[in-house]
């Protein structure tokens, strides 16, 4: 499958309509076939070019089930800093 072009601060889902994971850092590194991307919260991993399913209007979509055990603890884990919303004012 040939892939559109992945750029440099392009952000990276799970899902389309879902919350960002992470932010491409480098593409194809030494020529390598990945991605090397950066997680909030939790650093930087590498995702093989295979696991990306989708791009388009600057985000790239991977499949969870191709990622390291690790980047998938991580993607969990990604919003934990965030405010949580306020869901009712009793």
């Amino acid at each position: 499958m040939k892939l559109p072009i992945i750029e440099v601060d392009f952000q990276v889902f799970v899902s389309d309509g879902g919350a960002p994971i992470g932010t491409v850092r480098n593409v194809a590194p030494f020529g390598r076939p990945e991605l090397d991307i950066y997680v909030e919260n939790a650093g930087d991993f590498v995702v093989p070019l295979s696991a990306v399913t989708a791009v388009h209007a600057h985000k790239v979509l991977v499949d969870p089930k191709k990622l390291e055990q690790g980047l998938r603890l991580a993607i969990g884990h990604a919003h934990d800093a965030e405010a949580p919303a306020v869901t009712s004012l009793r």
